[in-house]
């Protein structure tokens, strides 16, 4: 009975969890009607104004679609096999009954892996849930039952994680929306004041291009504090969970840990290749798995590390190359959820 019901809250909670999208889905079908319908094609006299309206409105129009797209079913990206444990791994934790020994059996685990951050107690994080070791800026999301690669939080508007699998996108989308909201409004300007004073005759048109405006005006002013602080992220390096918790290293808490200047920040989460930066494809570095640090020093002591393109999970699930050298051996491990 408890197991039927905690399924029918939880189906409901997905059903639930779909309304925001709805609704700026519907506010974005409502805009193209009224832009391309009731200005354009009902209002607007000159023709040449009239096809240049149109075709700015949709290129804007299908990049703020695509990266919406882009956002929403991009699936979050989790730590692969050689963070999970191997059913041997997970035999003998189940099997051993002091929590000391369960420990220290993490702590082997955690040898062969490139992780340098720690919980706020010190100790190397595990996520009880997922039965993983959690790499750097992984956290466990609650709404998508999972952990998450540099994840960055959960987003009603795109009912997704956002993290390292889709955050380029997320930042394209939020870019694209502003965008949006600009050209409606600064083509509609003229139109609003004329139906305003009643230069132009009363109809439908007049109340679409009113809302037009106000509605791209409201979106953007939220949008342009939304993007800015964004950017101000991405400029340091910092998640939006790393900016109201610094990220824990041996040393101690450093919400620097990851800066590692403003270029090969943005190449982090934008690629190389600058043609590509503005074009909802993926292109971000690495594998979300690990990040180089600020501080190289702990990095040096890790061969691993000085060639990042080693660590990589063969096809065949096999564990070369995925060797490092010991870590502490007295770090504990914490569970979290």
């Amino acid at each position: 009975m408890n197991m039927a019901l905690s399924r029918g809250l939880r189906c409901c909670q997905r059903v639930f969890s779909w309304i925001p999208v709805l609704i700026i889905t519907s506010v974005a079908l409502w805009s193209y009607y009224a832009y391309v319908f009731e200005l354009c094609l009902f209002t607007l006299t000159n023709t040449l104004e009239k096809v240049a309206y149109l075709l700015v409105f949709h290129v804007c129009f299908v990049m703020f679609s695509w990266t919406y797209w882009k956002s929403i079913f991009t699936p979050p990206a989790s730590p692969c096999k050689k963070f999970q444990l191997s059913y041997s791994d997970k035999q003998r934790y189940e099997m051993e009954e002091r929590p000391d020994a369960q420990k220290q059996i993490l702590v082997e685990i955690a040898k062969k892996l490139p992780i340098f951050s720690r919980a706020q107690s010190g100790a190397i994080r595990f996520c009880d849930r997922c039965q993983v070791l959690k790499p750097d800026r992984c956290h466990h999301c609650s709404v998508c039952e999972t952990c998450v690669l540099k994840m960055d939080h959960h987003c009603p508007w795109v009912n997704n994680c956002v993290g390292f699998s889709n955050y380029k996108f997320f930042l394209l989308f939020l870019s694209y929306s502003m965008l949006y909201c600009v050209f409606i409004a600064a083509t509609v300007f003229q139109y609003f004041l004329k139906f305003w004073v009643g230069d132009l005759p009363n109809g439908p048109a007049k109340f679409h291009v009113l809302f037009l405006m106000f509605v791209a005006l409201m979106f953007f002013v939220s949008l342009m504090f939304l993007f800015g602080y964004h950017c101000w992220l991405v400029a340091k390096n910092r998640s939006t969970l790393e900016a109201f918790s610094a990220p824990v290293f041996v040393s101690g808490p450093d919400r620097n840990g990851f800066n590692v200047g403003i270029r090969r920040n943005l190449q982090q989460v934008f690629g190389e290749d600058r043609r590509l930066w503005f074009i909802p494809v993926f292109t971000s570095q690495g594998n979300g798995h690990y990040f180089p640090l600020k501080n190289r020093s702990s990095e040096s002591h890790n061969p691993l590390l000085a060639n990042e393109d080693m660590w990589e999970e063969s096809d065949d699930g096999s564990e070369e190359g995925s060797l490092v050298e010991d870590h502490d051996p007295s770090v504990t491990i914490e569970m979290e959820e």
